[in-house]
């Protein structure tokens, strides 16, 4: 049994007209495409909804979209199941998600993730791989994508429901994948709330959990006789030329749950499978990551000075008001104490300290968020 793991595959304008010649050689390169042609099952996410019709929704950050035309390289790469369970699945509408469920069934491409509501979307996926039964449990952090009782979208983890998904998902498979769409962009260790989450994930009865959200590489943790990935990286995704975007790892996991990384590297619009010095780098800074998070304290000291860094542009949003020419050079100056100079002359003590009980309490925030969703709607 041989199951190959990638994470986000997403085909952008610099690469549609690959995609849709399917020239997966150009795409991937030889060394990478016998790679994926030796395993048994390959799974990928699949970031971007498919459909010739741009119909965005309200939201913070990009609308992605492909052309149909671009299931044609997914296809070539003889992709088997594709979790839909994403931050970007609802980009262009409920349209854009039953154009790619509709191409991914009329191709033979498996998926989960997804629904015309939550309980539809919460669905697993079940496959036997070998001699052995996987169930493959696909869900993502609250953003714009999320299905609701009456709309249709992305699973969100719910641990008042998902963790029993996973225990029910466990007692019928031999082996249970949960891929998570969770964690911070361009951050390489769990947050101290994921990590207790990909735990509680474990204990339920998760042996793989692959957090896939953060647009890099980062650790793993071997958690009782479970497997934590905190962060793989992008497969294809030639949207960003930021540092974190070039690496990446596949997981490949084999009998006897045997676990192995192989790193690849970003190749233009393209990816490549990374060699000799650099792929031994990617391996060895993503075991001492792995290795740093078993100090205790580690990951809250880390998330601490990460977190510090976005204090600045939080505030400013909560506030309404988009980022001033001022603001703009603070902070290409990247230099963090004008940047909290500046702020704390906007926001005192008391008006932070609101802010944090807002956000912090579970009433409170589910009141402002239940305002704003009501308003926006």
């Amino acid at each position: 049994m041989k199951i190959l793991i990638g994470a986000d595959l997403v085909a952008t304008k610099s690469n549609y007209a690959l995609f849709e010649r399917g020239d997966i050689l150009n795409l991937c390169g030889e060394d990478l495409i016998k790679l994926m042609q030796q395993a048994d099952y390959r799974i990928f996410n699949l970031e971007v909804p498919l459909t010739d019709v741009t119909a965005p929704i309200p939201k913070c950050g990009p609308n992605l979209i492909a052309p149909i035309s671009t299931i044609n390289g997914m296809s070539s790469m003889k992709v088997d199941f594709l979790t839909l369970a994403n931050n970007h699945i609802l980009d262009q509408g409920e349209q854009g998600l039953q154009s790619t469920i509709f191409e991914l069934e009329k191709n033979g491409i498996a998926y989960a993730g997804v629904g015309d509501d939550l309980n539809q979307a919460a669905k697993p996926h079940i496959e036997t791989v070998g001699n052995k039964k996987i169930g493959i449990y696909c869900c993502a952090e609250h953003e714009f994508s999320i299905a609701t009782q009456k709309s249709c979208g992305a699973n969100p983890f719910d641990p008042l429901v998902s963790l029993d998904h996973i225990s029910s998902l466990k007692s019928q498979t031999d082996y249970v994948i949960v891929l998570f769409h969770a964690g911070k962009e361009h951050y390489r260790y769990p947050t101290p709330n994921l990590q207790k989450t990909c735990r509680k994930i474990a204990e339920k009865g998760a042996d793989l959990v692959i957090c896939q959200h953060s647009h890099c590489i980062g650790c793993e943790e071997k958690y009782q006789s479970s497997t934590i990935v905190y962060g793989q990286g992008n497969f294809l995704f030639d949207l960003s030329s930021n540092e974190f975007w070039n690496t990446s790892l596949l997981i490949l996991l084999e009998d006897n749950n045997q676990i192995s990384y192989i790193p690849i590297i970003k190749n233009g619009n393209a990816v490549r499978l990374a060699k000799g010095v650099q792929a031994t780098e990617i391996l060895e800074a993503f075991k001492n990551r792995s290795t740093e998070i078993l100090q205790p304290e580690i990951i809250e000291q880390k998330y601490k000075q990460f977190a510090s860094e976005f204090l600045a542009d939080y505030l400013l949003n909560l506030r309404g008001t988009k980022m001033g020419l001022f603001f703009r050079v603070i902070n290409k100056l990247s230099r963090q104490k004008y940047k909290n100079i500046y702020i704390d002359r906007k926001y005192n003590k008391k008006a932070k300290l609101a802010i944090e009980n807002i956000i912090g309490c579970e009433a409170h925030r589910e009141l402002l968020l239940h305002a704003l969703r009501s308003k926006n709607n």
